[in-house]
């Protein structure tokens, strides 16, 4: 049975930092292309960042240079780290996993960040 889980999402000030996680089992985290989504309240789920299984990023204009996204093959696991956060960014932020046609979500993490 595969899971993704994510963690690492809590109450932060503005320009303060956090990193999340997205810890996978039951998959062959290795092979899979990775992505971050988030979504806020009333507003629709937007991607914030991928990496390839081979490495290769991207990043949504709105996180480029504030966020780095990487991860850990041996440890099945990806991260997010989000630097100079601001109150935009607050959400509920995804891990996705994809091969193919396939897709794996984790249930979320919420990113809250005051002013």
């Amino acid at each position: 049975q595969v899971q993704v889980v994510e963690s690492g999402g809590g109450l932060v000030q503005a320009g303060g930092s956090l990193r999340l996680s997205c810890a996978a089992s039951g998959i062959n985290f290795g092979v899979q292309n990775m992505a971050w989504y988030r979504q806020a309240p009333g507003k629709q789920r937007e991607l914030v960042a991928t990496i390839s299984r081979g490495g290769s990023t991207y990043y949504a204009d709105s996180v480029k240079g504030r966020f780095t996204v990487s991860r850990d093959n041996a440890k099945n696991t990806g991260y997010l780290l989000m630097n100079s956060l601001r109150p935009e960014d607050t959400g509920v932020y995804y891990c996705k996993l994809q091969l193919g046609l396939k897709d794996y979500w984790g249930q979320g993490t919420q990113v809250t960040v005051t002013s």
